[in-house]
């Protein structure tokens, strides 16, 4: 019998059903590395209250330096099943997809006519080859107040410099949905001192991007917890070139927009993302929303691809007092279009909660100890005018704000002003900053100036400087969060602990310590 623990334990899930035969007894289940074209795994995500989005990729050698996971350059035809049970005995859905050599053999199967806030789980066979079992769930019917959401969230997976523990961890808890926030993993070449081997060099081309998502998708802790739960994802910098920001790249060369083109096409490749997200070239519609009853809201941001650049000093870096530009009322990091749609976003939702899954400090952040005074021009304190617009919207619409960041390899929670120029402004949302999964390292609970940094920052209440994830429950009455962190990356299996636990309340946009 399949069970939630043999998803965990990596269960394959060869279990006879309609259209599906296992092609030998589970016993025989190991196969030899170039005989299972699924060693990438699979994925569901983008749920809805009728349907989520499947997905594999085909690859029997995921390292090839081509891209193409050792694929022959032929369609192959890829059947897939959903069951409302784990060994399949009630299959609901079934049908079959192409996957083609122009798509890396990727597959994208999106359903619709399944029940709301259902637990479903699903399957391929390429062959005679069957692939994992995943377990994925719609969203519950609009309107519908009973059915909590179970959230996980983080970013920043470096393969070269930490094991991903972190995933499985995270698998373990069971989440409803899993939000990634950006760098899915790093473009860059080889490091001097790496923990783990990098298949290529940096990612300049189709097949360098294609290859670095196949590397991390056959790493066997993000395939379980990809296989638990849905999937939503937003990019950062990395996941195309460190530092870019709208059409100007951080390196001159290689020509950046058809690098970008070449980047956006993989990550639709091997995300679990709707035909909505196809790109057209260098441009991919990224920022959406997902529902989850009247409970709430997942704005899913791009703080990338729409912004100005950078205020001051490019590429990025510490900007003190001297660095107006960044109050000019016309910057923008969302793009106006973006923020049109997400006022509007905001000016219609009944939920309860309204988040906002995106990639930079959102919050005010003075970096630079002592009298002297320094933000980072990468986040939005290098775009104030668009903050004070967002944080405006949250404040007008009364809307529970609840702001979820990634980007800087560490767990942070504070609260986000109205005007954080203003001493006297009140809070409007709070934000909860993931650590990373594996970049950076171990880290460490505290730094030598952790403390000072929080003083200088009232506003900010909580840090920790481990990998690992966050996890909430979100229900009608109360966020409860907790930031998860692990002792090590840097050898494989470490426990996670809760490093700090918090409680956000409707109507009060502050974090109550538990």
């Amino acid at each position: 019998m399949i069970t939630r623990r043999s998803l965990l334990a990596g269960g394959l899930g060869l279990v006879a059903a309609p259209g599906v035969s296992p092609a030998r007894p589970a016993a025989a289940a190991r196969r030899t590395p170039l005989s299972d074209p699924f060693q990438l795994g699979v994925a569901s995500g983008e749920p809805d209250p009728r349907g989520v989005v499947l997905w594999t990729r085909l690859a029997m050698d995921p390292t090839a330096l081509d891209g193409l996971g050792g694929m022959p350059g032929r369609p192959v035809p890829v059947r897939w099943q959903v069951a409302k049970d784990e060994n399949f005995r009630q299959v609901v859905r079934q049908g079959a997809e192409i996957a083609r050599p122009e798509a890396a053999h990727s597959v994208h199967v999106e359903l619709d006519g399944l029940d709301s806030g259902a637990e479903y789980f699903y399957r391929f066979r390429a062959g005679d080859e069957i692939s994992p079992v995943g377990r994925t769930l719609t969203a519950p019917a609009p309107g519908a107040r009973s059915r909590e959401l179970n959230l996980a969230f983080t970013s920043c997976a470096d393969y070269q410099v930490g094991w991903f523990t972190a995933y499985r961890r995270m698998a373990e808890d069971h989440p409803d949905l899993v939000a990634f926030l950006g760098d899915y993993f790093y473009e860059y070449g080889d490091y001097k001192y790496p923990v783990r081997d990098q298949a290529g060099g940096e990612c300049l081309d189709l097949a360098g991007y294609r290859l670095r998502h196949a590397q991390h998708k056959s790493d066997p802790d993000l395939q379980q917890a990809h296989a638990i739960a849905p999937w939503v994802v937003v990019w950062d910098d990395h996941d195309i070139e460190n530092g870019w920001a709208a059409d100007v790249p951080e390196q001159p060369e290689p020509p950046f927009l058809p690098r970008r083109a070449a980047a956006f096409q993989a990550y639709y490749e091997n995300m679990p993302l709707r035909r909505a997200q196809r790109p057209d070239g260098h441009k991919l519609h990224l920022y959406r929303s997902i529902r989850w009853g009247a409970v709430a809201n997942l704005h899913l941001l791009d703080t990338r691809q729409y912004r100005d650049l950078y205020a001051c000093v490019v590429p990025a870096g510490t900007v003190g007092p001297e660095c107006v530009e960044r109050f000019d009322a016309d910057r923008t990091i969302l793009g106006r279009e973006q923020e049109a749609w997400l006022e509007g976003e905001l000016r219609s939702s009944s939920a309860t909660w309204d988040l906002f899954g995106q990639q930079v400090f959102m919050m005010e952040m003075d970096w630079v100890l002592g009298e002297q005074r320094g933000w980072s021009n990468e986040g939005w304190d290098g775009y104030v005018a668009s903050r004070n617009r967002l944080a405006a919207a949250i404040d007008d619409h009364g809307r529970n704000g609840v702001v979820l960041t990634g980007d800087v390899h560490s767990h942070w929670a504070g609260e986000l002003k109205r005007d954080h120029q203003d001493p006297g402004s009140k809070s409007v949302a709070v934000e909860l900053v993931t650590t990373s999964v594996s970049s950076a390292g171990d880290g460490v609970d505290e730094y030598w100036n952790t403390e000072a940094l929080l003083r200088e920052n009232p506003h900010v209440k909580f840090f920790n400087g481990r990998r690992g994830y966050v996890r909430s429950r979100i229900s009608q009455t109360e966020m409860k969060v907790d930031f998860r962190s692990l002792s090590r990356v840097t050898e494989p299996h470490a426990p996670a602990y809760t490093s700090g636990s918090f409680v956000i309340e409707p109507g009060s946009p502050s974090l109550n310590p538990v």
